[in-house]
């Protein structure tokens, strides 16, 4: 793709008898924000660490930017902002002190006080980074990779164990980085962010590519209006191919004691639920009804619920 701020071919990384990355394909368009989507193992990371040049690829290959790590690695470094996971900094020094820091790594930084802005963190410039929140801190990390005036930003787990609102203020944050036309690859395991934030998705498991397109496209593709999820005592189990059977499921999804239903009309599928179930003596812990998700895609195409994995 001669626009593709990203390329990915047949990408592989094994550690010892784990396959971390396995066979990976992509594209990432300039000025998009991509999703890497899957639970925690399934080569998220390994991944957005190869493309940053923290990591080295068994097999396949890599372009970022038009260029190569084994080959251009200086020119990329000033060129990509890069939020890790988990940034550990010097806890003494103070926030101003730790852009002035990070500034005198790059050939062209952008003004200190402009990066501080950025992130609203102005009434923390003299603070100590150890008497800042969690929230603060991710801020201060994100201010960091701001720092070259990025053309791609990878952001890694960029709001794991945050509180909502200081989530909200990160989406607020990659929103305007987007705006000024540059590329995001972001990698979460929170669905409702990827729905929130970004253009495309790809939903890796066990290293691999297991489906990729909108988020919408994606919800689409389940062919539901609806998804009811129940659950039903611990030892009591349901038939799956009675529920799929009854008016207005289009598919069943889960395993052991709970279950999801797609469904068209939920007017109609949630009576003949409850019928079926009483029919056969089987009582019910919990009843809920959404509109469909990613992460229902994700238990569709891999039978698992996301926070189970």
């Amino acid at each position: 793709m001669a626009d593709a701020a990203i390329s990915i071919e047949g990408l592989r990384r094994e550690y010892g008898p784990v396959i971390a990355v396995d066979g990976l394909d992509l594209e990432i368009e300039t000025g998009e924000c991509f999703g890497l989507l899957g639970p925690n193992g399934a080569g998220k990371t390994t991944t957005i660490e190869i493309c940053e040049g923290l990591n080295q690829p068994d097999s396949g290959r890599v372009e970022v930017l038009g260029c190569r790590w084994d080959r251009d690695a200086h020119s990329l470094r000033q060129r990509i902002g890069i939020s890790l996971q988990e940034t550990q900094l010097s806890e003494k020094i103070t926030v101003a002190e730790t852009i002035d820091l990070f500034r005198s790594l790059y050939a062209s930084p952008r003004p200190a006080a402009e990066v501080i802005d950025s992130v609203r963190m102005a009434e923390k410039r003299d603070s100590r980074v150890g008497q800042l929140s969690g929230g603060q801190k991710q801020r201060l990390a994100l201010a960091l990779a701001l720092i070259p005036d990025p053309e791609l930003f990878f952001l890694d787990e960029p709001t794991t164990g945050l509180d909502p609102q200081s989530r909200r203020q990160i989406w607020e944050l990659i929103d305007g980085f987007r705006t000024r036309g540059r590329t995001v690859l972001i990698t979460t395991h929170y669905m409702e962010e990827a729905e929130r934030l970004c253009d495309r998705v790809a939903i890796v498991d066990h290293g691999r590519v297991i489906a990729r397109g909108t988020p919408r496209e994606l919800i689409d593709s389940l062919g539901a209006q609806y998804v009811i999820e129940f659950s039903v005592p611990e030892g009591e189990v349901t038939d799956h191919e009675t529920l799929s059977g009854l008016h207005g499921v289009v598919g069943v999804d889960g395993h052991g004691s709970r279950c999801r239903l797609r469904v068209s009309e939920l007017h109609t599928a949630m009576p003949a639920l409850l019928a079926a179930l009483d029919e056969r003596d089987v009582s019910l812990t919990d009843l809920r009804t959404h509109a469909p998700t990613l992460e229902d895609v994700f238990v569709s195409l891999t039978g698992r619920y996301l926070r189970d994995v």
